[in-house]
């Protein structure tokens, strides 16, 4: 995936500062990867995905399961646009923390 990324790529989260470039949108990438690999496991509670040629939206809820027995679930949505060459422009994330 990190080979479709445009050098100019934009995470954004409202209310936090963005994440900007490749680079570091890789390593944000990373770093959240590292933290769901430290969980006991995931469920998959609600996943819907919207497509065409110049953007995706993934709505989802998930519950996160950790490795002390407790739990979390979060609702997501995130918007992905693309440039005519098919490479992510920009992620805009939500989440909202359910439980």
């Amino acid at each position: 995936m990190y080979d479709n990324l445009a050098d100019t790529v934009r995470w954004v989260s409202p209310g936090r500062p963005p994440t900007e470039g490749k680079a570091d949108v890789v390593a944000a990438c990373e770093s959240a990867a590292a933290e769901f690999a430290q969980l006991a496991g995931t469920e998959v509670l609600r996943f819907v995905s919207v497509a065409d040629d110049d953007a995706a939206a993934v709505d989802a809820t998930i519950r996160y399961k950790r490795p002390d027995g407790s739990s979390s679930t979060v609702s997501s949505a995130d918007i992905y646009e693309f440039d005519a060459a098919g490479r992510l422009t920009t992620v805009t994330s939500y989440a909202v923390e359910l439980t």
